[in-house]
């Protein structure tokens, strides 16, 4: 980001931990992201102020939000409804509410599209209503987490750069402010070839990476940061399987890298200290407690007895890492440092 003069904002919903947001915000402005007002508290309490709310404001909560502005943070909130708008315009709080548009850049899930009629609509109510300060657009790429290469990733960071710049520009034909423009997701802040129009990217699982990274070529093998712990707790011989205490709460139920990866399955499981895969055995199946790994070769058993350890690289680092209070941090075979996260809403 700084070799395209672009500043990095990190999402930290992958992370929640201040200390992991400490070295993504290393060198940079600062700014983050997050995905809850629970994190925007933690993170504020830590000591980062600057802060998106990167997901559409209710109403409801807008009562929290001015609470936390009132408690320091410049915290700006998310919007793609006139409804909501309104109700952010009009709130009778004691701070005035600084405000994105989203933009809808091909992910189809929440936004406006960049030459939609709601686009300056809203933008118009932000503008003009005491209670709200429109501060730009943002937008996420986040079908590039379907794509299966480089090429389609890229692909999606132009249409993720031209969506959010084609609507930075009408806002800015119709006479309206729009000094922010946001977009971001970690394989097209990666793979995106140009980032002219846009003033921060908002990347997020960059920090850890993970399978389904991996197999998007986004990241690299050694680049693969968080694995999960497990022990071997059965042989099913019978059935030709290891059985682990590594299940759904452990790894997540999300096999996202199966697309492109079948042999991912809820995760990889490797050696404790080498982190290399053991003889390409992966979690095929997950039930609440237990993670089911095939096993095709007999020495397996010997060479992974009841009690034994097992590192699991996840199919996707956010949600599993969601299961855990806080991380261990390893260097070798040692346990040398723990950092705390944030969990909940």
């Amino acid at each position: 980001m700084k070799q395209h003069g672009v500043a990095l904002r990190p999402h930290l919903k992958s992370a929640k931990s201040d200390q992991v947001a400490r070295l993504a915000t290393a060198g940079h402005n600062g700014g983050v992201t997050v995905s809850t007002l629970a994190e925007a508290e933690y993170f504020l309490r830590h000591g980062f102020d600057d802060i998106i709310y990167a997901v559409c404001m209710a109403p409801g909560k807008l009562p929290d939000a001015d609470a936390l502005i009132s408690a320091g943070a410049d915290l700006k909130l998310l919007v793609d409804s006139v409804e909501a708008a309104s109700a952010i315009g009009s709130y009778e709080g004691a701070d005035t509410f600084r405000v994105l548009i989203e933009v809808d850049s091909g992910d189809a899930r929440t936004g406006v599209l960049p030459g939609s009629p709601e686009l300056l609509e809203i933008a118009k109510i932000l503008h003009e209503s005491p209670g709200s300060e429109l501060l730009g657009v943002l937008t996420h790429g986040g079908h590039s987490y379907v794509a299966s290469n480089i090429p389609e990733i890229q692909k999606v960071a132009q249409q993720e750069r031209e969506a959010v710049v084609t609507a930075a520009q009408k806002l800015r034909d119709a006479g309206l402010p729009c000094p922010m423009v946001s977009a971001g997701s970690t394989p097209t802040a990666v793979h995106g070839e140009s980032f002219e129009g846009i003033t921060e990217m908002r990347p997020g699982v960059y920090v850890f990476f993970d399978l389904d990274q991996l197999s998007r070529q986004v990241c690299t093998r050694e680049e693969l940061a968080l694995s999960v712990l497990g022990t071997v707790i059965s042989h099913n011989r019978h059935a030709g399987q290891i059985v682990t205490d590594t299940g759904a709460l452990a790894l997540s139920k999300d096999i996202s890298a199966n697309a492109n990866w079948p042999q991912a399955g809820y995760g990889e499981v490797c050696d404790v200290l080498t982190l290399e895969q053991i003889d390409n055995l992966y979690v095929a199946s997950v039930s609440q407690e237990h993670g089911v790994i095939p096993v095709s070769d007999p020495d397996i058993y010997e060479q992974l007895p009841i009690g034994s350890k097992v590192r699991i690289l996840p199919n996707h680092a956010c949600i599993t890492a969601a299961a855990y209070t806080h991380y261990e941090v390893v260097e070798g075979n040692q346990v040398v440092d723990r950092w705390e996260r944030v969990n909940g809403w």
